[in-house]
C-alpha cells in the first residue's frame, strides 16, 4: 500500500529564480512566475502546500503587450466612497510604476486567499536591471523550467 506524500517545511528547497522581463509578452511571462512561485515546476508540489521558489523580476519597464492593451486595458481602483473610482491605462501605469504592472498580473494567476497572499510576499519586481539579491545566486528561469522538462 503507498502512502501519500505530504512535503514536510525541513524537506521543502525554495531556490532564488531570476526573470529578465525585457521584450517579453506580459502574459507568457506571468505564467512562467506564477508556475514557479506555486512550485507546479517541482516534482513534490502539493496544492495548498508552499514548496515554490522565490522569485526576482528585472527590466519590468521593458515588457511588451499584444493589440491595442497600452491604450485600452485600465487598473481601476477605489476609496469605497461615492465618486472614489480612479481609472489608469496601462501606458500611464508602465510610465509611472512599471513594477506594479507585473504584481498585478502575477497576482491574477495566484489564489486570492491567505495562501495567495503569502505567495505573493515572494515576489520581487524592479523596474531596472540591477536588483539587491545577487547573494541569493538567483538561477535563470529558463534553467529551472527546463530542469523540470528533462
Amino acid at each position: 500500500m503507498y502512502k501519500t506524500f505530504y512535503p514536510k517545511p525541513e524537506d521543502i528547497q525554495r531556490d532564488w529564480v531570476l526573470v529578465d522581463a525585457n521584450g517579453q509578452t506580459l502574459g507568457r511571462l506571468v505564467t512562467q512566475i506564477s508556475t514557479v512561485m506555486l512550485g507546479k515546476h517541482k516534482p513534490e508540489f502539493t496544492p495548498g502546500v508552499d514548496v515554490g521558489d522565490f522569485v526576482v523580476v528585472v527590466n519590468a519597464k521593458h515588457i511588451r503587450v499584444t493589440g491595442n492593451k497600452l491604450e485600452d486595458k485600465m487598473y481601476h481602483r477605489t476609496s469605497g466612497r461615492p465618486g472614489g473610482l480612479k481609472s489608469i491605462s496601462l501606458r500611464d501605469l508602465l510610465e509611472k510604476h512599471p513594477e506594479r504592472v507585473i504584481e498585478k498580473a502575477v497576482w491574477g494567476m495566484l489564489p486570492h486567499n491567505r495562501y495567495g497572499r503569502k505567495l505573493m510576499t515572494k515576489l520581487r519586481v524592479y523596474a531596472g536591471a540591477e536588483h539587491p539579491h545577487s547573494a541569493q545566486n538567483p538561477k535563470p528561469i529558463e534553467e529551472v523550467l527546463s530542469s523540470t522538462k528533462e
